[in-house]
């Protein structure tokens, strides 16, 4: 998932992977925050993590000196999404279909 700052860099949200473990750490010493833990995705602007945000408890990690806010809405809505999409695929929605009374005619 991509989407263009206003200085034409390419703000990416992806999965965090192994290879983000010195970035994320990082971005908690900068924010003054625990190190997020379990599944991450994170914002990603000309390959800087300038933002993560656990899946686990929805807690986010914002780089202090970058203007975050549009990425921080970014991963909520991403987060939003991978709910959605584990809760569908884990078959926990259950759709429950009701007949109407007929109306008279």
């Amino acid at each position: 998932m991509s989407h263009h700052t206003g200085h034409d860099h390419a703000l990416t949200i992806r999965r965090a992977v192994p290879a983000d473990a010195t970035a994320l750490a990082q971005l908690a010493v900068l924010d003054s925050a625990q190190e997020l833990r379990g599944e991450v995705i994170v914002a990603e602007v000309a390959g800087e993590v300038w933002a993560a945000r656990s899946l686990a408890n929805g807690r986010v990690l914002r780089d202090p000196f970058r203007a975050t806010s549009e990425a921080a809405a970014l991963l909520e809505l991403r987060a939003a999404y991978l709910r959605r999409d584990m809760t569908l695929r884990g078959g926990r929605i259950r759709l429950r279909v009701t007949r109407r009374a007929s109306s008279p005619a």
